[in-house]
Order: structure tokens, then sequence, then C-alpha cells
């Protein structure tokens, strides 16, 4: 038996995908080189540009592909800021509690060059709501504010934020918005001209695509400063750029929209039937995240386990033959309480109960039922491991 569980973390590459990236890895040419090869490479690159950007409902001109999601974050809350520096000081940056850690270092990173951040609380649920991120706005003066940064669905607890009223309330004010979109990739429509946002960050790996390709979508009413100096090949983004990556990322972003749907609906009754056998089967067992579950992404399940710890969970899991995640750090084999649990309200020994299970569209109800049928005498194990290390 062998069970993956962690679909947050990486997705499988999708056959159709892996046919398309190989093919265009036998491209011989440097994008931006004149001659014939390059232009033929050129012409692979703005392709799948376009087809990105249609997907996203972008202009292909706001496709900037990076190196992945972190790469992608960086790159908006650092390259706005330093943008933003040019005609007056705007030295504070709003964030969101819980954020994905490549948003909240990135944001720590300027603070150490002398930006203020300005944190905007998240309530029991993990939501950020609109009062939350207007009552921070309306106690600053917007004009000292350089952005605004929210994460559209939890990574760790799968929570879905109200995006379009996050970018009103933004918009009010006169801040840009950036939105990390990595985790919502796959389980919300993303629209991006639907909504007054000033950039968005996606990676490929989320959704069928390779690890190693990701894109920033920067609205053209914004210009970032690039965090990589070097040819100016794409717009706040220095690297020969590539190909194969970006024509990878279309397919597997036509692949995923065109399943959109189906894939959701799917993944939506697999993950009830696990929030349901848990509940039933394993007492102390308390579901994290948004309710209703219609608030909350359609693959992923975060419950935390009253008296034991989540890495022994899932370790013994692993044991079984099924990968999941506990969705908080871990340093040099050191646990690390989740930072997401705790500004949701938690205490730490509540907290390091976590685990997460996200779910893909290779899942299957025998899979689920698997699960179930020996997670409840793991979580007595590792309560009872808990209890010995204790004493």
């Amino acid at each position: 038996m062998a069970i993956y569980f962690d679909h947050a973390a990486t997705t499988p590459l999708a056959p159709e995908v892996q046919e398309a990236f190989v093919a265009a890895l036998a491209t011989v040419g440097n994008p931006s080189s004149i001659h014939s090869h390059g232009q033929a490479s050129r012409a692979l690159l703005e392709d799948a540009r376009e087809r990105v950007a249609r997907e996203l409902g972008a202009d292909s001109a706001e496709v900037t592909f990076t190196s992945g999601g972190t790469e992608s974050i960086n790159t908006a809350i650092k390259g706005l800021y330093w943008e933003r520096q040019s005609d007056r000081r705007r030295n504070k940056i709003v964030v969101a509690e819980g954020e994905h850690h490549a948003t909240i270092a990135a944001a720590e990173w300027l603070e150490k060059q002398g930006a203020e951040i300005l944190w905007v609380p998240l309530d029991e649920y993990g939501r950020i709501t609109p009062d939350a991120l207007r009552q921070v706005l309306e106690n600053v003066d917007a004009d000292e504010v350089a952005l605004a940064s929210v994460i559209w669905v939890n990574n760790e607890i799968g929570t879905v934020q109200p995006i379009a009223a996050l970018a009103d309330v933004a918009d009010e004010f006169g801040i840009p918005l950036h939105v990390d979109a990595v985790s919502a990739l796959g389980y919300v429509q993303i629209n991006f001209s639907a909504q007054p946002l000033a950039a968005l960050s996606i990676s490929a790996h989320k959704i069928g695509g390779p690890v190693g390709v990701g894109a920033l979508i920067l609205s053209r009413n914004y210009e970032v400063e690039s965090i990589l100096h070097g040819g100016d090949q794409q717009r706040g983004r220095s690297g020969t750029m590539d190909v194969a990556g970006a024509v990878a990322f279309a397919s597997a972003l036509e692949l995923s929209n065109a399943g959109f749907e189906e894939r959701n609906e799917y993944l939506r009754a697999l993950r009830d039937r696990l929030i349901d056998g848990v509940q039933q089967s394993v007492p102390g067992a308390v579901l994290r995240g948004a309710h209703p579950t219609s608030e909350r992404a359609s693959g992923n399940v975060h419950f935390t386990f009253e008296g034991c710890q989540g890495d022994s969970l899932l370790y013994l899991l692993d044991s079984k033959g099924i990968s999941v995640s506990t969705g908080s750090a871990c340093h040099a084999g050191v646990s690390e309480v989740s930072h997401v649990l705790l500004a949701t309200g938690l205490d730490e020994r509540t907290a390091l109960g976590a685990l997460r299970f996200s779910l893909g569209k290779n899942n299957t109800e025998a899979e689920i039922d698997e699960l179930l049928a020996v997670l409840p005498e793991l979580v007595e194990i590792a309560r009872r491991a808990g209890v010995q290390s204790a004493s």
C-alpha cells in the first residue's frame, strides 16, 4: 500500500504535461538570440506566455515566468516595495498573519532594511476579513504604505480568502495588493483582471506541472524593481528564460482549467468523506480551517489530534505507506509549531498535534477508507508515546 495525501506540497507530473515538456526540451536556442534557432525558441516561449495569460484572465505582457512561487512572491513584495520608494517614502508593508513563509521571510528581510510591517490578524478559522484589513489601513497614513500582501488559499489549513472584497478595500485606500495564489491554483477560478490586483504569484508544480517553474502576473499599472540583475530578459526579471518550463506550465494550466469543475467536485466528495470518517472514528480530533467547508479548498483536510504530536503520527502513517504532512515547518530535525494555527488562537500544545491531508484527482474512496481503517489505532499509539515522553 502506497498512498499519497500530500498534494499541497507537490503534485505528480501529469502525463500530458510531461509529453509537452520533453518535446519542448528538444528545442535548441536561447530565446534572446536573434538567429533562427533563437527565434524558434522565442516563438515557443511567447506562445506559452499567451496561453498562461489567457487561462488566468491576464494580458501576455503581464506574465513574467520565474523559477517558482518563492521567486515570484519575493519579486512582487521586494520589487513593489523598492519601486514605490522612488517618488516618496513608503516604508510600510501590510501582511496578513499566517501567510506562507516566502511572504513572511521577504517582508521580514525588508524590515531589516527599514520597512515596517503592519500585521492583519486572522479569525479562528484562518480567515482574513475585509473589516480586519480595513481596520489596519484606517490606522495609518495610506501614503506611507508601499503594498499589501495576502494569501488566497492558506497552504496549511486550506481556508479560502475573500480576495475580491480584500482587493476592493486595498483599492479604496490606493494600496497595491499582491496575492499569493500558489495554493489557490487549481482550487479557485482565477481571473486576474476581475479585481484590482497589482500582482499575483503562482507555481506549476501545484497543478501537475514541473518543479522549478512559476509566474508573476504583474498588472500593467505597476512596475517592480528586479531582484535579479542582468539582461532584463523579462519585465521585472533578468535571466535566460526556461522555454520548456514555460510550455509545460501552460499545458498544466490548460489541463487544470479544462477539468476544473469535475475535479473539484470529486475532491470535495473525497474531502468530506475523510472529514466525516475522522470525526466519527477518532475522539479528540478537531477540524481546523474554514467552516463551512464551502470556504475550504476542495482537497484540504486539516485536523489537530488531542494528546499526540503530529510528527509522530506522520511517521506512523508513513510506516503504513501513507504520506501526509504536519503542515508546519521542520528545521534541522526540530519540529516547529505552526504559525498559522497560533495565529488562529490555538496554544502551542494543541498546534503540535496538527496533521494535513491534501488530496489529488488520482486519490480514491478506497484510499480514504484504508486511511480511516488504520488512523484510530495509530492516534492511540501516538498518544501513548506522548504520555510516556512527557513522564
